[in-house]
């Protein structure tokens, strides 16, 4: 079965919640100040930003989870979430989208995790030739956003057929 596309009110939700938490209050703590109309304009790009990462244009789509990624999770090293991350409206999108943005592989655990199965399962896909071994060990991610893909960019053009061609909200 694997982990479904998150609707776009989950993911618009998601993305509110972290960038008020990472971005906004750490500002709003120095500034001494209250930001309502920055948290006002982030709440229209939220959703905006969800409907992107959801819709048909795969670039687009693919830039704006590269840049939440980096705006959100900065760091000296390599984009490395623990596991349970990929379990998240955005980790199942930016699996979806990109795949691992900071790895060429990933082990066994976490490619379970980004496809929403267990590490047998992950091993089952291997043997079936479903997914790639990568040489060094664990699964390519390649192989992974591309089992991800034909799940999901199926999942959400029925849904939205079924919502008559509008974003979900």
């Amino acid at each position: 079965m694997g982990a479904e596309m998150p609707a776009w009110g989950e993911l618009t939700a998601q993305l509110l919640s972290l960038v008020e938490a990472r971005l906004v209050d750490p500002l709003e703590i120095l500034l001494e100040d209250d930001l309502a109309t920055v948290r006002s304009r982030l709440a229209a790009r939220a959703g905006t930003w969800a409907q992107r990462l959801l819709g048909d244009d795969g670039p687009a789509a693919a830039l704006t989870a590269a840049r939440l990624v980096a705006a959100l999770y900065p760091g000296d090293g390599p984009f490395d979430p623990p596991a349970a991350w990929w379990a998240t409206p955005l980790g199942r999108v930016v699996a979806w989208r990109v795949g691992h943005p900071g790895a060429e592989a990933v082990s066994y655990a976490v490619a379970g995790a980004m496809l929403g199965v267990t590490r047998q399962g992950v091993h089952d896909l291997v043997t079936r030739g479903k997914l790639a071994r990568h040489p060094s060990g664990g699964v390519t991610t390649a192989s992974v956003r591309d089992r991800i893909d034909q799940r999901a960019g199926a999942a959400l053009r029925t849904r939205r057929r079924e919502a008559g061609h509008a974003p979900e909200r």
